[in-house]
């Protein structure tokens, strides 16, 4: 009797230990896979941010956090001041902390595949929002969220055009192009050039770089201004850009708005303001606030489903009356 006991005694015990060992590799399975594998529901978004250069990109950051809050979602956040070996950097950081996504707005096109490649063989799915990069391998990122910066460049050059439809001496530009390299100036320069090459009345007679802030805006006009004898119209690829320029424009003795017409891109509240006020003539917008509907696209790609691989963000155009009348519900 006693053998026989000891021997059911055992059986239970191993019965016990395998239901245990069980139990337990479940439990780690599921800490240890992320939203996807252990479908616990829980996401972590690494994000990396361009920097902080403009009102824009500030709203931008704000959309993001809130809505990753407002999502449930994980946020871990980095800056990187305009410099793509920061970002790249952050992506690497967060391929080591096995984030669930890592999403991102590429400081430049060009230079990222190494690193993408990385996150790929890390099974960590990665996001492009706001500015796109210059890759053959499409199999690098899920989805690309933003805007279209050719069309936006279009957009600016057509009001040009018709502005200055009936004009028939030459009508002199200038031009603040954003950060070297960046995707918005390349795609921004095209669509505008597509535009006013059709007519040869139209003369880029200056171009240059002001990096997208309203410092190098003003300091940029500063030299236009003392190099050229007579601008006509500013294409400022970003409002932050048009306004420094319209300080430096005013600063020179100048009307802005009417001894040079400013067009530019973004529809922040200072820029509509400007606008408002006719020191602006016209403005495209580049929305912001895409953090609802990249914390959807988030939540979708962590799950393993299928998304589109380009989603645009839906955006308008403002002269001085709409921009009068949107100003008072503009949220950046």
């Amino acid at each position: 009797m006693i053998n026989a006991d000891r021997g059911v005694n055992v059986v239970r015990t191993r019965v016990a230990l395998l239901v245990a060992g069980a139990l337990g590799l479940t439990m780690l399975t599921g800490c240890g896979g992320g939203a996807a594998a252990g479908g616990s529901g829980a996401i972590t978004l690494g994000f990396a941010q361009v920097g902080a250069e403009s009102g824009w990109r500030t709203a931008n950051t704000k959309s993001i956090q809130d809505s990753a809050k407002a999502a449930g979602i994980t946020l871990k956040f980095s800056d990187a001041q305009q410099k793509q070996a920061n970002q790249i950097q952050a992506i690497r950081s967060y391929i080591q902390q096995h984030v669930s996504v890592i999403a991102f707005s590429p400081v430049v096109e060009t230079g990222w595949d190494t690193v993408l490649k990385e996150a790929r063989t890390a099974n960590i799915p990665v996001i492009l929002t706001d500015r796109a990069i210059d890759s053959t391998d499409t199999t690098l990122y899920k989805s690309f969220l933003g805007s279209d910066f050719v069309n936006e460049g279009k957009e600016a050059g057509d009001w040009v055009a018709k502005q200055y439809a009936s004009a028939t001496g030459p009508v002199n530009i200038a031009v603040l192009e954003g950060t070297t390299g960046s995707a918005p100036a390349n795609d921004r320069s095209k669509g505008f050039d597509d535009v006013i090459k059709t007519d040869p009345k139209f003369k880029v007679v200056a171009s240059q770089d002001g990096d997208f802030t309203r410092a190098q805006g003003k300091q940029v006009m500063e030299s236009f201004l003392k190099s050229q004898s007579k601008i006509d119209v500013l294409f400022a690829q970003n409002d932050d850009m048009g306004l420094g320029a319209l300080d430096a424009i005013q600063a020179a003795g100048l009307t802005p708005g009417k001894d040079i017409k400013i067009v530019t891109v973004d529809g922040t509240h200072d820029g509509l303001q400007a606008l408002a006020d006719g020191k602006f003539n016209y403005v495209v917008e580049c929305n912001p606030l895409l953090g609802p509907q990249l914390m959807d696209l988030v939540k979708k790609v962590a799950a393993g489903q299928s998304v589109p691989n380009r989603i645009l963000t839906k955006e308008t155009a403002f002269d001085q009356a709409a921009a009068q009348a949107a100003l008072p519900g503009r949220q950046y």
